[in-house]
């Protein structure tokens, strides 16, 4: 069958242009978790609210710059929450929100994809 002469049905056509858009949302999640720094602050995050440094520490080699950044871009996204409090000194604590916390079924896919695939001993 030449191309040229097919011409799509509507039902086709809208299913051409859901699967484009459901590709562009999974291109924009992907782009909003595929950065490592990104999932290990919200998989620390999963455990409960924490300060700055007990950040830093729980991801090791992190830099102060790269965690400040990271926080800053997920909670401008709404999957962080940022909360200061006044004192002396400043004490700034960080939580998920409910959006950030949808991403913990995510993380635990990932986790069961890596542990089955790409182990040296995949689980049967």
């Amino acid at each position: 069958m030449d191309t040229k002469d097919h011409q799509l049905i509507p039902e086709e056509i809208d299913a051409c242009e859901n699967a484009d858009e459901q590709v562009q949302v999974m291109k924009r999640a992907l782009r909003l978790i595929g950065d490592m720094w990104t999932l290990a602050i919200v998989h620390n995050l999963i455990a409960g609210t924490k300060r700055f440094g007990e950040l830093l520490d729980a991801l090791g080699n992190v830099s102060p710059k790269t965690l400040s950044q990271r926080l800053k871009m997920l909670e401008e996204c709404g999957i962080v929450q940022r909360q200061a409090y006044p004192e002396i000194p400043p004490r700034v604590e960080y939580r998920l929100t409910e959006k950030g916390a949808a991403l913990a079924d995510v993380l635990n896919a990932i986790r069961d994809f890596g542990m089955r695939y790409l182990t040296d001993h995949p689980a049967r």
